[in-house]
């Protein structure tokens, strides 16, 4: 008998496209998890940057230290910025900000920590911040109507099966790590690839749809630690994962709960009765 999913991962990535962070619990939100891309960078025209136009972003990391979010070079902690965690949004300038063909008001941090970014990534760079009061829609084409998301590309969460990542492995000379694909949640039990097909399922009490598989793009292809890229897994993924024009690996989800509530690691992952 294959066992039942279990969340055996919680992940968040506070600044949209920088290194994430494993939780051991995590607070579910309409937006997604809480502090999940909430803050983004962008350049001089108020456009996102990611690691598509950047791969050296996946070199810097990501704490939350409170009363601060901490952003470090992976290989040398020491060279750091502190970012206030809790933002008063009326104490900093607004910019109309762009992500995919969406445009939303956000709130533009310091000079000096804009600066950090720029000096550190080789561009004139903006650190902005998505207070309460934005709503950013999600893609209304799948996701149900008044569902709103963070900086996240699309939709508030993605989960993928640890079984999905083994299958894969298994067919490329070199096995990839999880962090390749940036989930929020991954689970153990079940067979390979089955979040393609799940609709309303529950975890710890909460409930989440499932509602687009997820198009992945070069970011895949860049290796975390290094920021090298190379071909896989998008070559090998292709052979076997492409739908249409669309190579596809994991599921993106919204949360059906009215009050925000905990998911924990080890949580059961139910589907809906």
């Amino acid at each position: 008998m294959t066992p039942s999913p279990t969340l055996s991962e919680i992940w968040i990535y506070p600044i949209k496209s920088l290194g994430g962070i494993a939780l051991k619990e995590a607070v579910a939100e309409v937006r997604g998890l809480r502090y999940d891309r909430r803050w983004m960078l962008v350049d001089d025209t108020g456009r996102f940057v990611t690691q598509r136009e950047i791969p050296t972003m996946a070199l810097l990391g990501t704490a939350i230290e409170p009363p601060y979010l901490s952003v470090f070079w992976k290989s040398k902690p020491s060279e750091n910025v502190q970012i206030p965690l809790e933002i008063e949004a009326s104490e900093f300038p607004k910019l109309r900000v762009e992500i995919w063909g969406d445009k939303c008001p956000a709130r533009v941090l310091s000079n000096e920590i804009n600066q950090w970014f720029s000096h550190h990534l080789g561009q004139n760079l903006r650190l902005v911040y998505m207070p309460n009061t934005t709503r950013r829609r999600a893609d209304g084409r799948y996701a149900p109507p008044g569902h709103h998301v963070s900086f996240a590309d699309g939709f508030p969460y993605l989960i993928i099966g640890q079984a999905s990542l083994d299958d894969l492995n298994t067919r490329l000379a070199q096995a990839l790590p999880m962090n390749r694909f940036r989930p929020n949640f991954v689970f153990t039990g079940g067979q390979p690839f089955e979040e393609d097909t799940w609709e309303q399922f529950s975890i710890n009490l909460q409930p989440f749809q499932g509602v687009k598989p997820c198009a992945r793009c070069t970011i895949t292809t860049t290796d975390q630690d290094t920021a090298a890229r190379a071909a896989e897994p998008l070559k090998t993924l292709a052979t076997f994962r492409k739908f249409g024009n669309r190579i596809l690996f994991g599921q993106n989800v919204v949360w059906l709960g009215m009050e925000e509530s905990l998911v924990r690691v080890g949580d059961l992952i139910q589907p809906a009765k």
